[in-house]
């Protein structure tokens, strides 16, 4: 049998998962830095007795630096926002997690038929944010009409939603596409609130759409874009016209946000971008807000759940494949693997077992 070789590519990405440097990862396993360098490029192997070093330093199994390798994240086909305040070692980190998620779907996608993308590709040269959020709106059937579920939305048209690790909770949220399987990806922090999340996964559509084409990180103008699509795609001019309070309290604001799953502080901004809010009322709310604060939201929604995920955990439950098994499969450990679902599910545990959501999108499995 032949030898298991030594994937240098990967020791890389788990050193960027980890947020390491490799002075830091040099320190760790007792080599120099340029001894790194020489792993990671490739010029030699570490001996295996290195190598089981290594995945102690870095937490991850030994056979994770044997796998095949699939296409690093690269810095370019990634949205960030606030990518000038954020250090490189976060960035990296998050990167890593987003290829640590295309193998998890790979291996996801090999047992099950997922949902085909189905995201237009939108002109910016004839079509402004909001125009494209309206062209994506009336691609997938949604009318002027709320959307009930923005994730579940995104997941019924092919785009791939994971969970964004902890440790890169500063990143917020990034999108790419995939370009070897031309699949989109959104990556999102659960730990802000369940209104956060929402927009944050709306804006990063908007990057998928709009800029899927642009050979350079986005800037502020990219931002800007996405925000308007963002609003626009959660709250059409026509349904707000229709539904929205008339010179609303914010009594009222926390009200009619359950409509369209937002924050007071988007729908607020909303109104008064339409001119359905005066300035004066909405300098009084944001006063109101900064008081209560960005980490909390009155009368908070629940948070929204992938029914992909939920649906080919529960079935590969009842086939007898766990986490554990899973993680295993994937090289990794179990905290990696439920890093990347997050709050993404709603699990309980009884008896050591995950409870089944109750509802499911109508995924097969491969025989």
């Amino acid at each position: 049998m032949d030898e298991p070789v030594f994937a240098a590519e990967r020791l890389e990405l788990a050193r960027l998962r980890r947020g390491y440097n490799k002075t830091r990862l040099a320190a760790l396993v007792g080599v120099t830095a340029p001894t790194i360098t020489s792993y990671e490029r490739a010029r030699r192997d570490p001996p295996p007795s290195m190598v089981a070093r290594l995945a102690e330093a870095l937490e991850f199994p030994e056979s994770f630096f044997y796998a095949a390798m699939g296409d690093l994240v690269p810095l370019e086909a990634a949205s960030f926002r606030a990518l000038s305040r954020m250090s490189a070692s976060q960035r990296d980190a998050a990167l890593a997690s987003g290829t640590l998620c295309t193998e998890f779907e790979a291996w996801l996608s090999d047992r099950f038929e997922l949902p085909t993308p189905n995201l237009p590709d939108v002109d910016q040269r004839v079509v402004d944010p909001a125009g494209a959020a309206a062209q994506v709106r009336a691609s997938w059937g949604l009318g002027s009409a709320p959307v009930s579920n923005v994730l579940q939305t995104l997941e019924a048209n092919g785009v791939r939603v994971f969970a964004l690790a902890a440790e890169c909770q500063e990143v917020d949220a990034f999108s790419f596409w995939q370009d070897s399987t031309n699949t989109p990806y959104i990556i999102v922090g659960t730990h802000k609130t369940p209104e956060r999340q929402v927009f944050d996964l709306a804006h990063e559509l908007a990057h998928l759409v709009l800029h899927r084409h642009h050979g350079e990180p986005r800037g502020k103008t990219e931002e800007r874009e996405a925000d308007l699509f963002a609003s626009s795609f959660l709250m059409p001019r026509d349904d707000l016209l229709v539904a929205a309070p008339r010179a609303p309290t914010f009594n009222d604001l926390v009200t009619a946000k359950h409509r369209w799953k937002v924050s007071v502080a988007a729908l607020g901004f909303r109104l008064r971008q339409l001119e359905l809010m005066t300035d004066w009322s909405y300098h009084r709310l944001c006063v109101q807000l900064s008081r209560i604060g960005r980490a909390e939201e009155p009368n908070s929604l629940p948070r929204e759940q992938s029914q992909v995920l939920a649906k080919t955990l529960a079935a590969l439950r009842k086939e007898g494949i766990t986490r554990a098994r899973i993680a295993s499969e994937l090289n990794l450990r179990r905290s990696d693997l439920d890093a990347l679902i997050g709050r993404l599910v709603v699990t309980s545990v009884d008896g050591g077992r995950e409870a089944t959501p109750p509802s499911h999108p109508p995924l097969r499995l491969v025989e």
